[in-house]
C-alpha cells in the first residue's frame, strides 16, 4: 500500500487552482483552500473530480484509499481531519458533492 506523500505525486498539479468550493444538494458551499495543510487535500479532491465528475460514495472510498495512513488517524480521531471525515460522512449518509474549481 502506498503512502499518502507517493499518492500525491500521480496526482494531477493544481498549481493553477486557488481553492475548491464543495457544493451539497442544499447548495451549501464548503471551501478547501489551496495553501499548506490543504494543498494535498486540495489534490486529491481534484483528482477524484477528474476521475468521477462528482464527490460521491465511490470517489469517497477512492478517496480514503488514497489518503491511505492518515484515513485510519481519521477514523481513530473525529475531527481532527476534517477533510476525510467528509469522506467518511460521504459514504455512510449517501451523499454527494459538486466540486467547482477556483482559478488563481
Amino acid at each position: 500500500m502506498s503512502s499518502f506523500a507517493e499518492n500525491l505525486n500521480n496526482m494531477p498539479p493544481i498549481d493553477h487552482i486557488d481553492a475548491l468550493e464543495l457544493i451539497d444538494q442544499e447548495g451549501a458551499i464548503e471551501i478547501i483552500e489551496n495553501r499548506p495543510g490543504k494543498a494535498g487535500s486540495v489534490a486529491l479532491y481534484n483528482a477524484l473530480l477528474q476521475e468521477f465528475g462528482v464527490l460521491d460514495s465511490n470517489a469517497a472510498k477512492k478517496g480514503l484509499e488514497l489518503y491511505a495512513e492518515h484515513t485510519e488517524d481519521a477514523r481513530s480521531n473525529p475531527g481532527k481531519h476534517p477533510n476525510i471525515d467528509r469522506l467518511f460522512n460521504l459514504i455512510e449518509n449517501s451523499g454527494e458533492l459538486r466540486i467547482r474549481i477556483l482559478l488563481i
